[in-house]
């Protein structure tokens, strides 16, 4: 039997590097040669045992980890049409029952029996993976493999974000908290023409967001009253528009005061419990205030697109890449915040 090996998570920051068969793909599924699995913010849920999604299988700390994979198709199972063997694909993350409305609408992750890859279903911090053939989805032949697997999690959830605020050329937009995430929506932003303002209390995320992201204006929320100072710099006018991606229930509130009347504010960033004003700070400004998730499968060829027809830099997002022997130490300094995004490549 060949074995391959995979990351599990057992809990506690401990990392483990296991040896599995190489799963044999059923009908409707491919086996894919993994090339790069980026390392997410939510992995770090498993990785402490409190999975942030995923029913009782990512709880066991048996599921192989990494929801942002791509890599070479090197088997397809019976009946597999659309997918074959040597095409590159990245990953869709959400695995639903196919048959339901929001399954059909290309939402997979609003289906009531979904499950999530790397947290219910093995994931891509491995050597092979088997998923359905309906969550590969073709990546372009300019799209190298870490580029692909960075597009799809960070990229397409804040595409599908600022496509839902309908950011444009005449909006200043400020995102709030400048992880993966936040640095992913600097890049969109500025293909989109948007002038933006990014805001963070860590100096080197700061630093990398205006010197290569592209970032207009930087903000350090510690040292400086970010509202006061987004005032200033739309001449008391108040931003268009505001993402926040760190959900920290300082940045929610600042994003819905830091905007003008008739603003838009989307927030991604996971948050447990946020108090806010909604007479102060919706009511009477009339904003629209949207929670952005993740995109419809339907769309990633539409991103894909756009990454490339704008020449969208966002390999510039990956600060290291890691080998899979490496995982405990690319998942401590992840955790540690001494990397923004790191991916695995084979």
């Amino acid at each position: 039997m060949k074995t391959m090996k995979g990351v599990v998570f057992p809990g506690n920051k401990q990392v483990l590097i296991k040896e599995f068969p190489i799963p044999v793909p059923g009908p409707g599924e491919v086996l894919i040669q993994l090339k790069a699995s980026a390392i997410c913010r939510s992995d770090m849920s498993i990785y402490y045992g409190n999975p942030v999604v995923g029913g009782d299988a990512a709880k066991t700390g048996c599921t192989i980890p990494g929801h942002e994979p791509a890599g070479l198709v090197v088997q397809t199972g019976d009946g597999v049409a659309s997918i074959k063997v040597n095409d590159r694909v990245a990953v869709y993350l959400a695995s639903g029952c196919g048959e339901c409305s929001n399954c059909k609408s290309g939402y997979m992750m609003f289906c009531k029996a979904w499950q999530c890859i790397g947290f219910d279903l093995h994931g891509g911090d491995a050597d092979y993976m088997v998923v359905p053939e309906k969550n590969c989805i073709k990546i372009p032949d300019s799209l190298s493999y870490v580029a692909a697997a960075v597009s799809t999690d960070a990229v397409g959830t804040l595409y599908h974000a600022q496509k839902r605020l309908q950011i444009s050329g005449k909006d200043t937009l400020v995102i709030f908290g400048l992880g993966p995430m936040g640095g992913a929506g600097i890049l969109v932003a500025k293909a989109l023409g948007a002038t933006v303002i990014a805001v963070d209390m860590i100096d080197e995320r700061l630093e990398l967001a205006q010197k290569e992201l592209g970032a207009d204006y930087i903000i350090n929320g510690k040292n400086e009253d970010a509202v006061q100072r987004i005032l200033e710099i739309t001449g008391n006018r108040g931003a268009d528009a505001a993402v926040d991606c760190s959900g920290s229930p300082i940045a929610e509130n600042q994003a819905l005061d830091c905007v003008r009347p008739h603003g838009r504010v989307a927030f991604v960033g996971e948050s447990r419990e946020t108090t806010i004003k909604p007479s102060e700070q919706l009511i009477r400004k009339q904003l629209t205030l949207l929670g952005s998730w993740y995109f419809p499968i339907h769309e990633y060829e539409e991103i894909c697109e756009f990454i490339v027809r704008k020449n969208v830099p966002v390999e510039k997002l990956v600060t290291h890449t890691f080998h899979l022997e490496q995982a405990e130490e690319a998942f401590r300094m992840f955790d540690e915040r001494k990397t923004e995004k790191a991916v695995f490549v084979w």
